[in-house]
């Protein structure tokens, strides 16, 4: 193999009989489950399961993410996101997303059983939190 990872890497095993969610992270209306990515690679990348948390429903608050790379896959239920410059999408189990980095978006609805697995460099990126609403969406 001629390419080699910019940072050290090390092995990873999260056993899924071991999954433990936390009612902690960037929203409040969801649950995570770290899967170890981040200790692996050093900080370079971050992966996690998210999940709907019962009894709780999105606020609609528009943010943004520092990161270079941030991608979802739907596993469970839907949602409905609004994003910049792309109007309002609804996301499905099988629906993969790449959110190009600093795009303005926001959740406004899921199921209760909403489920993704997300991955995004860097690990420890922020999030800018009551951004201005964007001018213009389109559908």
């Amino acid at each position: 193999m001629d390419q080699q990872p910019d940072q050290e890497q090390s092995f990873s095993h999260s056993k899924g009989e071991d999954a433990e969610f936390e009612a902690r992270g960037l929203r409040s209306y969801f649950e995570y489950r770290d899967l170890g990515v981040a200790d692996a690679t050093n900080g370079a990348v971050v992966a996690h399961v998210i999940r709907a948390r019962e009894g709780h429903t999105a606020t609609g608050q528009w943010h943004v993410h520092d990161c270079c790379f941030q991608f979802y896959y739907v596993l469970k239920g839907w949602a409905r996101f609004e994003y910049e410059g792309h109007g309002i999408r609804t996301v499905k189990p099988g629906d993969c997303v790449v959110q190009p980095a600093g795009i303005r978006h926001r959740e406004l609805e899921h199921s209760e059983d909403f489920e993704l697995i997300e991955i995004v460099s860097p690990a420890g990126f922020s999030t800018h939190a009551e951004v201005d609403e964007p001018q213009t969406t389109k559908a």
